[in-house]
């Protein structure tokens, strides 16, 4: 698809339209990893979280758990070679069973005695200087920092394999400076979608849209696809935030003209879900290429899409137990 003849043009909360050619969608591929400062997220400190009893990640008995290979903590089984240096179970297939520190042949020596020092520790969080407050035992750890709400998300961009990682201010940031996206304020909007030579529709995201509202960010997605044999278009919400915070607002995209609509309500996904799941899910506002061209009008040559939404916060009536919307103005 020439991405470079897409037009876009947008205005959101009552502003005028403004003209916005985008010369590149792709911009180059940021294949190096970033992190955001190690501040807690919630601003607070954890005073109350490294205690006597605590051990930090950087003790002597946390180094001895280290591999030396991959330098990620050891699990069951952890190996050993005749002079009693260990490594992880993944590393010992890699090294091609020698000793990566004596190169001496390692055979099938397990180190119990290091496994059973594990099971006695409790560590920290490795997200601990993000805010995570927890502590768990050794072989818990992993397990939670999986899915701990304290672990740095991925670049939301899909225009490239972007590998940065952060909080979501870094993330912000990121994707204004780096990969150009445009920034709005406000809860409501209104995008005009201009491409000379619809008949040419590939696997490529078309326009990524970040907006600032309720003290929170999301990422509108509008791109064309394959869905199986068919050409269609596809726009959909995420929330820069996690799943269980996701639920609480709501969003609407409506695409119409001539007297016909399509209308889709729905919650934004969390960035949690990649931009590929979220679409091959199908969880957002679908248009047909043969509806989408019957929309633009014309001689269906050109596709001219106008999708407009809005975004709201649903708040809990105490008294009548059910959410009701809350929308700004």
């Amino acid at each position: 698809m020439d991405l470079d003849s897409i037009e876009c043009v947008s205005s959101s909360d009552g502003m005028d339209e403004d003209e916005i050619q985008h010369h590149s969608l792709h911009p180059h591929p940021h294949h190096h990893s970033a992190f955001s400062s190690a501040k807690p997220r919630n601003g607070g400190t954890n005073n109350n979280i490294m205690g006597p009893t605590a051990i930090a990640p950087a003790t002597s008995v946390h180094e001895l758990l280290e591999c030396p290979v991959c330098t990620n903590s050891m699990y069951p089984p952890i190996h050993q070679c005749h002079n009693g240096h260990t490594l992880c179970s993944t590393c010992k297939t890699r090294v091609h069973n020698r000793c990566p520190t004596c190169r001496q042949e390692l055979g099938d020596i397990r180190c119990l005695a290091l496994e059973k020092v594990a099971e006695s520790l409790e560590l920290p969080c490795k997200y601990f200087s993000l805010g995570c407050p927890e502590i768990f035992p050794y072989y818990s750890k992993l397990k939670h920092e999986a899915v701990c709400n304290f672990r740095p998300y991925n670049c939301p961009y899909a225009g490239s394999e972007c590998a940065v990682v952060g909080d979501i201010p870094f993330l912000v940031a990121h994707l204004r400076d780096d990969h150009k996206v445009d920034m709005h304020t406000g809860c409501t909007f209104n995008h005009r979608y201009v491409k000379s030579n619809p008949r040419e529709v590939e696997n490529a995201t078309w326009m990524l849209t970040v907006f600032h509202c309720f003290g929170q960010y999301f990422c509108l997605h509008f791109e064309a696809f394959q869905l199986g044999m068919a050409p269609v278009y596809m726009a959909f919400l995420r929330f820069m935030g996690d799943e269980n915070e996701a639920r609480n607002y709501s969003y609407s995209l409506e695409v119409g003209a001539n007297g016909r609509k399509l209308i889709w309500e729905g919650t934004p996904r969390s960035v949690r879900d990649s931009h590929r799941k979220v679409r091959d899910s199908h969880d957002g506002l679908i248009i047909q290429r043969n509806m989408a061209l019957f929309f633009s009008g014309g001689d269906r040559k050109e596709l001219k899409l106008r999708v407009t939404g809005r975004i709201w916060k649903e708040q809990q009536n105490p008294d009548a137990g059910v959410c009701i919307p809350n929308v700004c103005s």
